[in-house]
């Protein structure tokens, strides 16, 4: 916050520049009432306001204020939004995770074990999260009910309102109560999923296929992959899918988690800050963009060069899927991450040697390097998977850092993402409109 001019008293002097309550609290970043509660413990003197409305407050004895107790936010650059929050850092291209490198902790770690140090910071080593039966048959039940061309998104927003409506202390935002219901929605949301086509296991008439009982006492990875492919789960690619699920958990304020940050800010439940974060990760600009780098990979695979399909997306206008990233001069770490699993497969050595036939084709025109939605092309692709897995992964691996997110706003004043529209519509006073005339054919005899 940039402090106006003080008035000039006349004498050349300016007189100290005198905050309001909202101004105080804000600047120290907290609630109006704890601002009160400072002047009454003596850390800060107030003056009743002219008019004797409200009080006001030294800026610089705020300012003092605020760098004893470590509270004052960062100013947001002009036109940013700018929030604390100690989850994820992307700096120097590369990302970290509660300061830690994220990509060494998805090396290390299974996707359960870097979930847990997200929410906690404290390392949990062989963690499993295990849905409960009462809510995984609510979200069962729910999917099985959509219609069959329904996309994995869809199944899994319906999935998150069926297993709200089967958890009562769902309205408890108390730390713990958040937690354990964080380490049941994600197991939850992948065993309602039906197993990919193809997939084989005796099911009852209506249901669709589940997963095998030894898989649901396996990882989170190992039972997501009979969602997503039919080939039996083989360990280099689990393990791969498995780094996927942790390099994915968090990315900062992507989209998805700023609105669901902006749910937590309102007290929403989490399984209702997790469907605000589905929402917005359908968009192709988000979440879906892997579909996209899919269908090209196949494409680049089938037409045996990337040149004519690069071309055709340059031809047509369109950028081509799978390069670039706004937060990293070189390669998305994800991405180097993911293929440096990827690499360990056999499988995968013709999806891998397409994409970088696309960055090396794409690079006569533009450099560009790859980033994590076309490596998760080469999984998706070298597996058999559909186009829309990636999607699905990403899906299933954020929900754990919009946990993370809702956990750190929980704790925020609420509310506080309330910006002010800056209205451009006609002036008031305005006439009451007057009914539209009816169509002609509404009229005919």
């Amino acid at each position: 916050m940039t402090d106006r001019a003080a008035p000039d008293d006349g004498s050349g002097a300016t007189t100290p520049r005198r905050l309001s309550t909202r101004e105080t609290a804000e600047r120290l970043g907290v609630k109006p009432e704890t601002v009160y509660a400072y002047v009454s413990r003596g850390q800060l003197s107030s003056t009743r306001a002219p008019g004797g409305r409200g009080s006001t407050f030294d800026a610089a004895e705020v300012d003092a204020l605020a760098r004893r107790t470590g509270r004052r936010e960062p100013p947001p650059a002009p036109g940013d939004l700018v929030f604390r929050t100690g989850v994820t850092l992307i700096e120097d291209d590369r990302y970290y995770f509660r300061g830690v490198d994220a990509t060494e902790l998805a090396r290390e770690y299974a996707y359960e074990e870097v979930a847990e140090w997200l929410w906690t910071g404290e390392l949990r080593p062989g963690i499993r999260f295990t849905a409960p039966d009462e809510a995984l048959a609510a979200a069962r039940g729910a999917v099985d009910a959509l219609p069959a061309h329904s996309s994995p998104t869809d199944r899994l927003r319906v999935a998150v309102i069926a297993a709200a409506s089967a958890d009562p202390f769902r309205f408890d935002l108390s730390r713990e109560a958040v937690l354990t219901g964080a380490r049941s929605l994600v197991p939850t949301l992948v065993g309602a999923l039906p197993p990919a086509a193809g997939g084989t296991g005796e099911q009852p008439e209506g249901q669709g296929a589940r997963e095998r009982p030894e898989e649901r006492e396996a990882g989170l990875a190992r039972q997501l992959w009979s969602k997503l492919t039919a080939r039996p789960a083989d360990e280099p690619f689990v393990t791969a899918l498995d780094g996927a699920l942790a390099l994915l958990i968090d990315h900062d304020l992507a989209a998805s988690t700023l609105a669901a940050r902006v749910a937590a800010s309102a007290h929403a439940h989490p399984y209702a800050v997790v469907s605000a974060g589905l929402g917005v990760l359908e968009g192709p600009l988000h979440g879906a963009a892997s579909g996209l780098a899919h269908r090209m990979l196949a494409e680049v695979l089938e037409r045996g060069s990337a040149v004519p399909v690069v071309a055709d997306h340059l031809r047509a206008g369109r950028r081509v899927p799978g390069l670039g990233h706004r937060l990293y001069r070189t390669e998305d770490p994800r991405a180097q991450a993911l293929f440096t699993l990827l690499a360990k497969v056999p499988q995968a050595a013709g999806a891998l040697a397409a994409a970088r036939d696309v960055v090396a084709t794409t690079a006569r025109h533009t450099p560009l390097p790859a980033n994590v939605d076309l490596a998760l092309a080469v999984l998706s692709v070298s597996s058999g998977m559909a186009a829309e897995a990636g999607e699905t992964v990403f899906a299933v691996s954020r929900t754990a850092g919009w946990i993370a997110h809702a956990l750190e706003e929980y704790g925020e004043r609420p509310l506080r993402m309330r910006p002010s529209g800056q209205y451009c519509g006609p002036r008031p006073p305005q006439p009451l409109p007057a009914a539209a005339d009816a169509p002609s054919w509404l009229s005919a005899p």
